[in-house]
């Protein structure tokens, strides 16, 4: 699998660090489809944020579809796709988080789900890219508003 992120990686601009970055180690891979890293050093000015533990996890993971389908060629008898379908890829972030003083704890998620349709990554491939492109972009390039939302509740 191509996932392999580049260490340390440079964060996104947040309210509460300066320059962020993140070392990455290779991780005990959660199931066959799937790599996983986590954070063992981190860089810049990030007060209060913990690197990974069995307690408090930090980790980064990539996931492919466990079987990958391929795209449908038209019905013989019908003429027609029956079905479009599509590979599902995700990247998984967890980190242990802090609820409240005192508490322990608990695993905050971001999923972020890839639905290509079967297909496109061979006929359409500059399509694709130019979607993973905005879509890395945007992220960067936003990540503190939606740190702010996440925060706030605002949109």
């Amino acid at each position: 699998m191509s996932f392999t992120p580049s260490s340390p990686v440079t964060g996104g601009v947040v309210p509460t660090a300066t320059s962020p970055t993140f070392t990455l180690t290779a991780d005990a891979d959660p199931a066959p489809q799937a790599k996983q890293y986590f954070v063992s050093t981190l860089g810049g000015t990030q007060t209060g944020v913990t690197v990974h533990t069995v307690a408090s996890p930090f980790t980064i993971a990539f996931w492919k579809p466990v079987a990958l389908v391929a795209a449908q060629f038209f019905s013989a008898l019908t003429g027609f796709k029956t079905r479009n379908p599509t590979n599902r890829y995700k990247l998984v972030v967890r980190k242990g988080v802090t609820p409240a003083s005192g508490a322990v704890a608990q695993e905050m998620t971001i999923n972020v789900s890839i639905d290509c349709p079967a297909g496109a990554e061979s006929f359409d491939a500059a399509n694709v890219n130019a979607a993973l492109s905005l879509f890395a972009g945007a992220f960067m390039a936003q990540c503190s508003g939606i740190s702010d939302n996440v925060k706030f509740g605002t949109k």
